[in-house]
């Protein structure tokens, strides 16, 4: 925090106490004992029916300076007065690493226990899996859901639908390395939209979608120019490069001549970030069984 900011919060905090402390000792004088005019309101009720300007109860008033003087010590035991940290050194961030580091000694040992198992026992294993759909829910639901059904650009986990492949290692990687599958914008090399719209309609006719006429048919030397390196010849993807199959009916961005065109003209980046440092070892093995059985109909 600046200098500035600093003296600001510290010196308006401190003040704003000492004229709690004022008005609490002025509130607490006690009015005379015979009553006159002056010490009335001024509010009235029925007629006859006027306040008079008492004092507080006196234990009233000592409960206030209670608690001043409780605001006063818990400035001095914790950060609160600008860039003052406190006297017993606390901080959300040690709290956070104390607690973080009691949750590692208490359920590590359990995480280490289902790690040594085999991957395809342990996704088989139901208090394993249970597990894994806590860390499912803390790490990947934002953006595969709670469901893990997926969303346009993000793949559904339950259809057995693998576009980097389905093995230990495979999924292992996806976890703790991330993925990255680039789409490049094919705009410029399709030139004009009349070819894009015959390449849109051959690449669709490639599930089934529609039937490829003559003029999307004859674009099948431009995919083998443009799309086999990734797609292969046949279409059917390449799970190395995290290229989708494009002769079945799973579409990541959508199987629409709108979002197969955009697809083409704008290109896609998909990313999946790494969790490694975030899950560790066992726990990643444990997350990754419980991705596997998601796809393999467990």
């Amino acid at each position: 925090m600046p200098a500035f900011w600093h003296w600001f919060v510290a010196v308006g905090t401190i003040l704003f106490i000492i004229w709690c402390i004022w008005l609490i000792g002025w509130s607490a004088r006690q009015g005379p004992q015979d009553k006159s005019d002056a010490d009335l309101t001024g509010h009235k009720w029925d007629g006859d029916l006027e306040e008079w300007n008492n004092p507080a109860p006196k234990w009233w008033l000592y409960l206030y300076f209670i608690t001043v003087f409780w605001g006063v010590g818990y400035l001095i035991a914790f950060p609160g007065l600008g860039n003052f940290e406190g006297m017993l050194g606390w901080s959300q961030e040690k709290q956070y690493e104390a607690e973080q580091q009691a949750a590692i000694e208490r359920f590590e040992p359990i995480y280490a226990g289902y790690a040594e198992m085999e991957f395809e026992a342990l996704a088989e294993n139901p208090d394993a899996m249970k597990l894994g759909a806590s860390l499912y829910a803390s790490y990947c639901t934002t953006c595969h859901g709670s469901d893990a059904r997926g969303a346009p650009g993000y793949p559904n986990l339950t259809d057995g639908n693998w576009i980097w492949g389905n093995s230990e290692q495979q999924i292992t990687m996806t976890l703790k390395q991330g993925r990255n599958a680039v789409m490049p914008a094919l705009a410029a090399a399709l030139s004009g939209d009349e070819a894009i719209d015959n390449m849109v309609t051959y690449v669709r006719s490639l599930s089934g979608l529609v039937e490829a006429d003559e003029a999307a048919a004859a674009m099948q030397p431009k995919f083998v120019a443009l799309c086999s390196a990734c797609h292969g010849m046949d279409g059917k993807g390449n799970q190395i490069l995290g290229a989708a199959n494009l002769t079945d009916d799973n579409w990541l961005y959508g199987g629409t001549a709108e979002d197969v065109r955009y697809t083409l003209v704008n290109g896609r980046n998909g990313i999946m970030p790494p969790h490694g440092e975030l899950l560790g070892d066992n726990r990643t093995k444990i997350l990754a069984a419980y991705v596997y059985s998601l796809g393999n109909g467990d």
